[in-house]
């Protein structure tokens, strides 16, 4: 979950990628919201898409209907990544239709107000909760249902796809784009080359699939992987010695350990050297919460959808002679083919630096559960699930070939990057973007609004582009 704040920016961003009818679902229909005093600027619906009747596997979905012209505005589906993590976070704390204000009183549900910026002035945008066990989706059969991986969440959302356009066929004919940050440079690509298996198939309703975006995506390990060294340096992180002698010793490989002592060892200076910065933006400060605690096993690092590290360990022999696949970030524990949770690397309970109190608060409230027609018992929204986290498989490797197959057949592909981001760094989306061998049509340059550069592009031919988010200061 990669966490980028809503701003003109983002809108801007959004832009660049691309009379409703009575014929939804009557009772998914949202009158009020706790909270929320004013007049929505458009319709809202949300509640939940059986995609599996005999196991009672349920996915929450909320939609926010465009504000501009929902008959012929662009369908979006959003996707968080983790693996496990709720896009009702990306509601909440993105690019929602609201804003979300803490009340002055604590414990008392905090106030909203209209978000300017919301991709819902240009689209009807889908939040959904996948795969089943995260947010608000749940499933009655868990124990084998919580067992799930890239491809069979992939199935299970086209399952949805197919299902709630049934619900909702006024949006048929629509453009629909597939969208998603972080693990979500999984969920997507796979998610995309199954609803094209589909269209292929003659499957019904058939989606106007258009094409798909990602923001600091998980891809590729090993291009993911190399870009953090090269990041930490250009962000003057560390030192232009330290980088040199880093890259000499590991023979510029920094995701897979050589086994070196000397590239074990720098690989763990320039470890300490970023540890205690806010992973999602750099230049933000790290939520600590009420009280700040310092970790014993250090406080890094990269979440579990990226610091996979396989083989057996043996506590009783010193780090550097464990053995590893991947080299940096050093603190995960391990465990064959399951990749650790971001409060299992930091022996807490939380996502690092993330404070998430304001939306535990309100998705927890009954009253917002009943306006939101969401289940009320034995469910809490956290959100990120530790219990999808630890037993998700990962079972389909880079995505690189998926980007090249949908491309190829003409789908759209807007690869962007938040610039400071450092948990799936710029550099790594630009150099596997780069590696597809694609002929540049718009070479390196600039993006602007408001005749600001608001981050840089370029451009390729098979619809491909690569985008940077420039951080926006505020004063």
């Amino acid at each position: 979950m990669e966490k980028f704040f809503i701003s003109t920016v983002f809108l801007g961003l959004f832009l660049f990628l691309l009379s409703f009818t009575e014929a939804a679902p009557r009772d998914a229909l949202i009158t009020e919201l706790p909270g929320f005093n004013g007049t929505f600027p458009s319709k809202h619906y949300s509640g939940y898409v059986t995609i599996d009747e005999k196991q009672g596997k349920n996915l929450f979905y909320y939609l926010v209907v465009s504000e501009r012209n929902p008959s012929e505005d662009p369908v979006v589906l959003w996707l968080n990544g983790g693996p496990g993590c709720s896009s009702l976070g990306g509601f909440v704390y993105e690019h929602g239709p609201f804003n979300f204000q803490a009340a002055k009183t604590p414990g008392s549900l905090p106030q909203l107000q209209l978000n300017p910026y919301t991709w819902s002035k240009v689209s009807n945008i889908i939040y959904l909760d996948s795969p089943a066990g995260v947010g608000l989706s749940f499933s009655n059969n868990t124990e084998e249902d919580y067992e799930i991986g890239d491809q069979t969440t992939a199935s299970d959302t086209h399952t949805f796809l197919l299902k709630w356009f049934q619900q909702y066929p006024e949006f048929g004919s629509n453009p629909f784009y597939i969208t998603g940050e972080s693990y979500g440079g999984k969920f997507v690509p796979v998610l995309a080359s199954e609803v094209v298996k589909g269209i292929d198939m003659g499957l019904k309703p058939v989606l106007n699939f258009k094409g798909y975006m990602v923001g600091n995506g998980v891809t590729d390990e090993e291009f993911d992987g190399n870009a953090l060294v090269p990041f930490a340096h250009g962000m003057a992180l560390i030192s232009n010695d330290l980088f040199q002698d880093v890259t000499t010793a590991c023979n510029g490989i920094f995701w897979h350990y050589s086994g070196t002592k000397e590239c074990f060892d720098l690989l763990l200076k320039v470890d300490n050297k970023v540890k205690h910065l806010n992973i999602y933006n750099i230049l933000e400060p790290c939520y600590r919460g009420p009280v700040a605690r310092e970790i014993e096993t250090g406080n890094v690092s990269l979440p579990s959808s990226f610091s996979k590290l396989l083989g057996k360990t043996d506590r009783s022999l010193p780090l550097r002679k464990q053995k590893f696949v991947r080299a940096w970030p050093f603190r995960a524990p391990v465990r064959d083919g399951i990749v650790p949770t971001w409060s299992q690397i930091l022996n807490s309970e939380r996502v690092p630096c993330t404070d998430v109190s304001i939306a535990t608060l309100w998705l927890n409230n009954g009253s917002v559960r009943k306006a939101l027609h969401a289940r009320q018992e034995n469910l809490t929204w956290e959100l990120c699930s530790d219990m999808i986290s630890f037993l998700y498989k990962h079972d389909l490797g880079s995505m690189i070939p998926y980007h090249k197959n949908l491309t190829v057949r003409g789908y759209r592909a807007l690869i962007y990057s938040g610039d400071h981001d450092m948990l799936v760094p710029y550099t790594g989306s630009e150099a596997w973007t780069r590696s597809i061998g694609y002929n540049i049509l718009d070479e390196w340059r600039p993006w602007f609004l408001n005749n600001q550069v608001a981050g840089y592009t370029q451009g390729y031919d098979h619809n491909l582009t690569f985008l940077t988010i420039k951080r926006i200061m505020k004063f």
